[in-house]
């Protein structure tokens, strides 16, 4: 049991730092990307900007077509993209590439939709007030909107999780890749089993984190 815990505390720990990088990367591109995609779809942020439907047409495209491909297929495809940015295309590190650009489009039409709940007597106040639209947007839609959004990312690092497994099967590190080389390859059963008794783990645990923190925002109003 003891030789299972020592395999287990580094793939362990590669894993929550791709979770942690992937996820501190989508949330500031994905969020201000989904920022973006709500105020072009919001004639109060927009305006009569000729090009804000267009630029939300080529927007809505680019991410359902990056929504759309199995992330076994992404990986692959930006392994020399990953090479470029971090000089390597295996282990940890070059994992982040791929899982933040999965994250990205995801996070992003979470973050869109969350600030589209948003009742809209509450942008009518903020005008009639003289906000402005930064102020609109920033201080008081996603302030509001912040139990949806943490409910969003929730999901997304539970997703990217599931993804970090997957990128054991080319070398990324992690659970999947104990689970995988150490595992699979060499009949273990048992090591198997504790790399999945560990992803559960972590489900369990950011699932848990998530909903506390929804919670208490939703009673601190």
């Amino acid at each position: 049991m003891s030789e299972i815990l020592q395999l287990l505390i580094r793939p362990l720990g590669e894993t929550i730092l791709m979770i942690a990088a992937s996820t501190l990367i989508a949330t500031i591109l994905g969020g201000a990307l989904g920022i973006l995609l709500f105020a072009l779809s919001q004639d109060r942020f927009a305006g009569k900007y000729p090009g804000a439907l267009l630029l939300k047409r080529i927007a809505d495209r680019v991410i359902n077509m990056l929504r759309s491909f199995p992330y076994v297929i992404l990986m692959v495809l930006v392994l020399p993209l990953s090479r470029l940015i971090v000089g390597t295309s295996l282990g940890t590190i070059a994992s982040i590439v791929p899982l933040s650009i999965a994250a990205i489009p995801f996070l992003a039409r979470i973050v869109e939709s969350s600030l589209s709940e948003v009742d809209s007597g509450v942008i009518d106040a903020a005008i009639s007030c003289a906000a402005s639209k930064a102020r609109i947007l920033f201080a008081i839609l996603i302030p509001e909107a912040l139990p949806s959004l943490i409910s969003g990312l929730t999901l997304t690092m539970i997703s990217l999780l599931g993804y970090s497994a997957m990128a054991g099967v080319i070398g990324g590190g992690g659970l999947g890749d104990l689970a995988i080389r150490y595992g699979y390859q060499r009949f273990r059963a048992d090591v198997m089993a504790i790399a999945v008794v560990a992803i559960i783990a972590l489900v369990e645990l950011i699932q848990w984190a998530g909903s506390r923190i929804t919670s208490r925002i939703k009673a601190a109003r």
